[in-house]
């Protein structure tokens, strides 16, 4: 399982209509091959700054499959027009879980 870690900067005062389609974006990530789940967190100190967190059976999964889909181009056509500039993406692995 992997994740990937995705900083997404919106442009200043398009943060609801960005969650919003989000939302309406979601289900292109679940019937995505090897998508297990998604979660997207806010900034506090920088409320336009949003981190996705998509966890998958794979990398291959999400660069290959994902992002070779027609759900990706779905999920750009969505959220593209808030973005301030281009997404940070990475990949992490679980090292350790305490609580």
């Amino acid at each position: 399982m992997v994740y990937e870690v995705a900083t997404l900067d919106i442009k200043e005062g398009s943060e609801a209509a960005f969650e919003a389609a989000v939302r309406e974006a979601a289900p292109y990530f679940q019937k995505s091959r090897g998508c297990i789940g998604m979660s997207l967190a806010r900034g506090v100190e920088t409320p336009t700054r949003y981190h996705l967190l998509v966890t998958w059976e794979s990398v291959e999964d999400h660069m290959e499959h994902f992002r070779n889909s027609p759900e990706f181009q779905e999920w750009r056509r969505l959220v593209s027009p808030y973005f301030a500039s281009p997404p940070s993406v990475e990949h992490t692995t679980g090292v350790a879980t305490y609580f």
